[in-house]
Parts: C-alpha cells; sequence; structure tokens
C-alpha cells in the first residue's frame, strides 16, 4: 500500500467516523426531548395569591431593550401583584433612554408598574463580573414572593410568564428555568449557533437536573425564575460575584442547599438571540465554551476537534476526493467511495437541520455553511482555554473577566 492509498483510507475512515457521529447526534436528540419535561400550556387560571418581579439586567443593551421590554410589558397578567425593573449598570449607550421611553409608550392600566433602576458603580477591591451586580443591586430592593431574571436579548409570548408562575408553584419550584429556543439574526449565528444549539441538545442534562437525587444541576440564565426565600438563603448574585457562568453556579447552589430546581423546554415561550454579529459571537463563545465543559481542557480542545470532524471534514472531503479521483490512475474507487462517505455526511448534518426544523420550526437557511460554521467552532475552543486560563482578552462587552482584576 503506498502513501496516496494510506491517505485516501484515512480520509474515508474519518468520513465515516464523521457521519456515524452525525447519526448519534441525530438519534440522540430525538431520544433527550423525546422525555424532555415542557413548559404546561396556559390554564387561563390568575395565580391570585402571590407577588412577582421580573428583573432585566442591561448593559449597553440599547439594540434588544425596546423589544424585550416591550413583550414583558405587554404580558398576560401572572398574578395580583406584579413589577418589572430595568436594571441599568452602567451603560454608555442609549439602553437607559430606550427603556424609560420603551415604558412611557407601551404602559397601560392593566400592565405592571416598571422602573428603571441605576445599579451604580461597582465597589472597588471587589470582583463582579457580567450581570451579577446588577441583579444584586435589584434584590436590595425586591420584596415579592417570586423574582423572574430575563436576559435583554430574549423575547416572550404572552403567556410565558403565566404559565411559568403557574407551573413553577404546582411543582414547588425554588427555581424553575426555561431552556430558550435559539434563534438567528447574522450570518455568523446561522453558521454556529445551529451546531452549538444541537451539541446542548444532545448533552442535555434534563433527566439528572430535574431528579432531586443527582448532583447535576443546570439552569438557562436567559429564564430563572426563583422563590425569593430559597434564593436569599443560597446567597443570591451576591454570593457568586465573581462567577462568570453564574446560572449554573446558581442552579447548583440551589441543589445543594436542598432546595428543588425544575428545568424545562420553553421553546413555544421563549426566544433568545444572542449575537447581533460575528465579534460578538467570538467575544460571548470564546468566552463560555471552556467554562461550560467543566474548566476541561481535554474537553474543550477534544469538543472543538469533534465539531471540526463531523461538521467541517465532510465538506473538505467531498471536493478533494473527486478531484483525487479524477487524477489518480489507480485508485479512482478508493477515492469516490471517500467521496460517498462524506456525502453521507454532509446528508447526515441535513438531517440534524430538518430534524430542528420540525422541532423547533428553525429554518434551513445557511444550513450548507455549517461546514465554515464548524471551522469557527474549532476555533474558539482553543481561545477559550487560552482566554479563560491566562485572562488575556477575556472580556464580554469589552468588560475584562480576568480573575486578578477587581471591576
Amino acid at each position: 500500500m503506498n502513501l496516496i492509498q494510506i491517505v485516501a483510507l484515512v480520509a474515508g475512515v474519518t468520513a465515516l467516523a464523521a457521519g456515524i457521529g452525525l447519526s448519534i447526534l441525530r438519534v440522540g436528540l430525538q431520544r433527550v426531548f423525546a422525555s424532555a419535561p415542557t413548559l404546561w400550556k396556559n390554564n387561563d387560571e390568575l395565580v391570585t395569591d402571590t407577588s412577582l418581579t421580573v428583573v432585566i439586567p442591561a448593559f449597553n443593551e440599547a439594540n434588544n431593550i425596546e423589544g424585550c421590554l416591550t413583550h414583558v410589558l405587554m404580558s398576560d397578567k401572572p398574578c395580583s401583584h406584579w413589577e418589572v425593573l430595568v436594571v441599568d449598570d452602567q451603560s454608555s449607550d442609549d439602553t437607559v433612554k430606550i427603556a424609560e421611553q420603551t415604558i412611557g409608550t407601551v404602559a397601560r392600566a392593566d400592565q405592571p408598574v416598571a422602573a428603571v433602576l441605576q445599579a451604580g458603580p461597582r465597589p472597588k477591591g471587589e470582583r463582579w463580573v457580567g450581570k451579577n451586580w446588577g441583579c444584586s443591586q435589584a434584590m436590595e430592593r425586591i420584596r415579592t414572593e417570586w423574582v423572574l431574571f430575563i436576559d435583554a436579548d430574549v423575547t416572550l409570548t404572552p403567556d410565558a410568564i403565566l404559565r411559568a408562575l403557574q407551573q413553577s408553584i404546582n411543582e414547588k419550584a425554588d427555581l424553575f428555568s426555561l431552556a430558550p429556543r435559539l434563534s438567528c439574526g447574522c450570518l455568523a449565528e446561522w453558521m454556529v449557533q445551529p451546531i452549538i444549539a444541537s451539541l446542548l441538545g444532545l448533552g442535555f442534562p434534563i433527566l439528572e437536573a430535574n431528579d432531586p437525587d443527582s448532583k447535576v444541576a443546570f439552569a438557562a440564565g436567559p429564564f430563572m425564575l426563583f422563590r425569593r426565600s430559597s434564593y436569599n438563603s443560597i446567597g443570591g448574585h451576591r454570593a457568586l460575584a465573581g462567577e462568570v457562568v453564574e446560572d449554573l453556579a446558581l442552579a447548583r447552589r440551589i441543589k445543594e442547599g436542598g432546595f428543588r430546581l425544575r428545568y424545562v423546554l420553553g421553546i413555544d415561550a421563549v426566544d433568545l438571540q444572542m449575537y447581533a454579529n460575528f465579534e460578538a459571537l467570538w467575544e460571548g463563545w470564546s468566552k463560555n465554551w471552556f467554562l461550560g465543559l467543566d474548566r476541561s481542557i481535554s474537553k474543550s480542545l477534544g469538543a472543538g476537534g469533534v465539531v471540526l470532524l463531523m461538521f467541517t471534514l465532510p465538506w473538505l472531503l467531498v471536493p478533494t476526493s473527486l478531484t483525487m479521483a479524477l487524477l489518480s490512475n489507480h485508485d479512482q474507487i478508493l477515492w469516490l467511495i471517500d467521496a460517498g462517505f462524506g456525502l453521507i455526511a454532509i446528508l447526515m448534518q441535513l438531517s440534524v437541520r430538518l430534524w430542528t426544523q420540525a422541532r423547533f420550526s428553525v429554518p434551513l437557511r445557511h444550513w450548507w455553511l455549517m461546514g465554515i460554521g464548524g471551522v469557527i467552532i474549532g476555533l474558539i475552543a482553543p481561545t477559550s482555554v487560552w482566554k479563560s486560563l491566562t485572562g488575556r482578552g477575556w472580556t464580554w462587552k469589552g468588560r475584562s473577566l480576568a480573575e486578578d482584576q477587581a471591576l
């Protein structure tokens, strides 16, 4: 066997591995989501004996705050007393102006009391990252029985809050979190987010997260509904001031404290569009990738490699194999087999996207760019490891997340 034949054999094996991996992904997604708990339908019953505050932490969210806040203010009334609080974390754009204008424009007699709170400067000598400071400042003035934290890049259906509160009370939850549907806006999101969503879906620890006897804890930061007494018992965001992935840390504390965690699918109620452009996507995922994989270098790099194998290699292999088949005098069949394996893997990618379309109403738009998306994720993985371990360039919206820097 000569070198070219060895290369062709290796290429065929890797293409076959990619196809098998994608088949496992497709079957795994169907299995996981077939048994996943979902947000109950609205039973049209008003929860009259409780109170709720919706908190929207915001830092430079001028592009998102109007849509998010409008959807919240236009929500069905979930209980007899509820209010909405936008917490501005020293934004340098028009976040505050737009939020105040939205409250003034949308406000009606049957809507909740809404206000904008200035979180103020972060304490010197203390490390506060992300939205922890804004959320902790909001909690200083909240006295309602329930508090719902949502991100400014979230949009809700009119009955989302009502349904979540009803189910949370019925299931005696202390933390009730909804997994949102990931929406795509810019081209970078269309290349990357469907892959990320598929991987998150396969690793969806939903059964373990909802099992009181399991140590696995998981929650989605864009929608976290707390019983305030339980939130205070675990120390809330103040106890996690330096945690970059604070949603997972809060979920762990809820379980470790003996409280009840409920994590369910809310894809028909909550939409999340995370990034406006490639720069924001790169900053966001390079911030979270390493931390989300248990701060494990091997897991982080391995996961990036698997993405490259499954989503990028087939797109490279098909034209390369066909070219080699045309140029080769003796190994055409071998290279054509490689091209066939690559084509099968590409069709499996399409199968995953078709399933996503049918299950979550995610369009097939730009599905053929998943190969480029794989390259982006493959580069994000080592970048995230490097940023997280060194602190260099480790930022979110321009704010440093480095552990040695007090914010």
